[in-house]
C-alpha cells in the first residue's frame, strides 16, 4: 500500500532544516562542495572556476544546494500539510534529485528512466508517483516490477493498459481545471479529464478491479494567476463526492500539481491553496496532499556560465557567439518562454578584474554556436564592449533547461560540468528574494 506521505517530511515541520543532511545525500557525497561567501560569493567562485581552468572552451552549471535548502524550508512553512513530490523532469541532476530525497522530498516521474534514476539514489519506491496519464506498456510493467504502485490516467485505454499489467497500482484521476494560472502553454490541451468525463472514468477503473485513490489536476506551469487553485481544488471535491455517489471506496489523496514559482508569487499561491484545501476538505478525516514542484525547486538553484567565442561589430550593434545556446541549455527561450537576463565576466578585456561594473554599454545580439540562425539567445539586450574569451554568465537557469538540450551540430549538452555549491543564509536573503 503506498504510503505517499515520508516520515521525513512529516517530522521536518516548519523549522530550519541544516545543511548535513545534504553532504551525505546520494549524488552529493563525495563530490566537492564550496561554500559561498555573503559578499560576491557565487560570482567570486565562478571566476575562480574560470582562472582555474583558464582552456575551458564548455559551459559550466553551480548548483547552489543552500538555495535548495531554503526553498525546502519556505515549502514547508507556507504549505505545510502538502507534501513535495518533485518533478523530475524539470531538472534530473542527481545532485539536486539527492539533496530533495535527503530533505524529504518525493518524486514525480514520467517514464521508466525517470523511475531508474530515482531508485539509483536509494530512495524507496513508495515516495514515487508515476504522473503519466499515458504510459508505454513496457513502462507500467517496470514500475509494477520494481514497486512503484501510483500513478494517474484520463482515459478508459489508460484503464485497460494498467489493469493488464499493474492491477495492483491505485489511480488518480487527472481532471481538466476549470480555470489555468495563465502559463504560457496550457497543459489541459493534452492531459486531463473533462467535467462529464467523470463518472465514466471512475466506472471503468471500478469495474477493471482497479481502486481509484484520489484526484489530481495541473493548473499550468510558471503562470501568475493563483486563483486558479481555488477552482480546481473544488473540482476535485466534486470528483470525491461523485466516487462516493458511485458507490466506490472513498477516496484519500488530493493532488495539487506543479508550476510554482518561488517568491512573493508562491506565497500567494500557498495562501489560496491553504483556503481552498480548508474550505473543500476541511472536513475530510486523513487526506493526502500532494503537489510536483519542478520549477519551483530547480529554477533559483542553476547558474550557468558561457564563454564569448566570436564577435561582430556592426556600427553601435555588438553581435557575440557563445558556447551554449538555443539547441542546449538555453534551450529554455524556446520551450519555457524564459526571459533571460546576464552579466559579463571580463576575462580577456579586464583580467585584473573579472567582473565588468560601471561599463558604457551597447545594444548587443547574442548567438548560440550552432550554425543555425534560430539559434539567437538574445537580442537588444545591452553589455558592455566584450572580447573574444570573456563569459556571460545567466543567473535562474535551473529549470527546464538540461533536461532538454541536444546534441545538435555536435555541440553536445551533456558535456558540462556542474559544480556544486551552498550559500551562508545570509547571502540567500540577499540574493534570492
Amino acid at each position: 500500500m503506498p504510503t505517499l506521505v515520508t516520515e521525513a517530511f512529516q517530522t521536518m515541520g516548519p523549522e530550519p532544516l541544516n545543511m548535513k543532511p545534504i553532504f551525505g545525500a546520494s549524488g552529493v557525497k563525495g563530490k566537492r562542495v564550496t561554500a559561498l561567501s555573503a559578499e560576491n560569493g557565487l560570482t567570486d567562485f565562478i571566476e575562480s572556476v574560470i582562472m582555474d581552468k583558464q582552456d575551458l572552451d564548455t559551459p559550466f552549471c553551480v548548483l547552489d544546494l543552500g538555495v535548495v535548502m531554503d526553498l525546502m524550508n519556505k515549502w514547508a512553512s507556507n504549505l505545510p500539510t502538502v507534501q513535495p513530490f518533485y518533478a523530475v523532469k524539470c531538472n534530473p541532476n542527481l545532485s539536486l534529485v539527492g539533496t530533495l530525497a535527503a530533505l524529504g522530498s518525493s518524486f514525480d516521474c514520467a517514464s521508466k528512466a525517470e523511475i531508474e534514476s530515482v531508485l539509483s539514489l536509494g530512495v524507496s519506491p513508495d515516495r514515487i508517483i508515476y504522473a503519466n496519464p499515458c504510459k508505454f506498456e513496457s513502462h507500467i510493467k517496470y514500475a509494477a516490477s520494481v514497486g512503484v504502485n501510483v500513478t494517474t490516467y484520463d482515459s478508459t485505454e489508460e484503464v485497460e493498459k494498467i489493469r493488464k499489467w499493474h492491477p495492483k497500482c491505485e489511480l488518480l484521476l487527472r481532471i481538466k481545471p476549470p480555470q489555468e494560472n495563465g502559463a504560457p502553454t496550457n497543459l489541459s490541451l493534452k492531459y486531463g479529464a473533462l467535467q462529464e468525463e467523470v463518472p465514466e472514468l471512475l466506472q471503468a477503473a471500478h469495474a477493471a478491479g482497479l481502486k481509484v485513490t484520489g484526484v489530481s489536476f495541473h493548473v499550468g506551469s510558471g503562470g501568475t494567476d493563483m486563483r486558479a487553485y481555488h477552482g480546481a481544488i473544488a473540482a476535485a471535491k466534486s470528483v470525491f463526492e461523485t466516487a462516493s455517489l458511485l458507490g466506490m471506496p472513498r477516496m484519500r489523496v488530493l493532488d495539487i500539481g506543479g508550476g510554482f514559482i518561488s517568491g512573493p508569487i508562491f506565497d500567494d499561491a500557498a495562501l489560496i491553496i491553504n483556503t481552498a484545501i480548508q474550505a473543500n476538505f476541511g472536513n475530510e478525516e486523513g487526506l493526502v496532499v500532494i503537489g510536483e514542484p519542478g520549477r519551483y525547486f530547480a529554477e533559483k538553484a542553476f547558474t550557468l556560465a558561457t564563454r564569448v567565442v566570436g564577435k561582430r561589430m556592426r556600427g553601435e550593434m555588438r553581435e557575440y557567439w557563445i558556447n551554449d545556446g538555443i539547441y542546449g541549455t538555453l534551450n529554455c527561450v524556446v520551450f519555457d518562454y524564459a526571459r533571460l537576463t546576464c552579466t559579463p565576466l571580463a576575462y580577456t578585456s579586464k583580467p585584473e578584474n573579472l567582473a565588468c561594473r560601471d561599463a558604457k554599454t551597447y545594444p548587443s545580439t547574442v548567438f548560440g554556436p550552432t550554425c543555425d540562425s534560430v539559434d539567437t539567445v538574445m537580442r537588444d539586450y545591452q553589455l558592455p564592449e566584450l572580447q573574444v574569451n570573456d563569459w556571460l554568465v545567466f543567473p535562474n537557469m535551473g529549470a527546464y533547461t538540461i533536461s532538454s538540450g541536444t546534441n545538435f551540430n555536435g555541440f553536445s549538452s551533456s558535456a558540462k560540468s556542474t559544480y556544486l555549491a551552498y550559500s551562508s543564509p545570509i547571502a540567500l536573503k540577499q540574493s534570492m528574494f
